[in-house]
């Protein structure tokens, strides 16, 4: 069964009681969510070609982690598609279930640096519901660090 990963973080975040939400999303046009940005985009990159730039679906900050959800456009928003993906992707996708560009990361601060640490495209589940992910990540990721 096919998973929506943006159903699956909507469902979680409202399964929270309001006050117990301690992330923030940065502003659009914030240094920080510049930072964001920058930081996953080598990766989209590498996998779509450039250039990139985002939609931000999700942007959760706290301290030094962050979760995102973006789908990768090229500048002026044209969508990306399976067509885009480079030689190496490509070879481990199939055309016919191809799920999209949508991308999914686990950031954290180095520094003053943002790196994204954990990242995926085309994902059909929440991988990052893994509770492996709770020491770390539990601010951004409440949801499923919770129980």
């Amino acid at each position: 069964m096919r998973f929506s990963a943006l159903a699956a973080s909507i469902a979680f975040a409202t399964t929270l009681p309001f006050q117990a939400v301690a992330w923030e999303e940065p502003q659009r046009g914030s240094q920080i969510r510049n930072d964001l940005m920058d930081a996953m985009r080598p990766h989209a990159e590498a996998v779509f070609g450039a250039p990139v730039v985002f939609v931000v679906q999700e942007l959760r900050v706290e301290g030094d982690v962050a979760f995102g959800m973006l789908k990768p456009v090229r500048p002026g928003g044209q969508e990306i598609g399976f067509d885009d993906l480079g030689p190496r992707y490509r070879e481990y996708e199939d055309r016919e279930y191809w799920s999209g560009a949508d991308m999914q990361v686990l950031y954290e601060r180095s520094g003053r640096t943002w790196v994204a640490t954990h990242q995926t495209f085309g994902a059909t589940d929440a991988w990052w519901a893994d509770t492996q992910f709770c020491p770390k990540w539990h601010p951004v990721i409440l949801e499923v660090c919770a129980n």
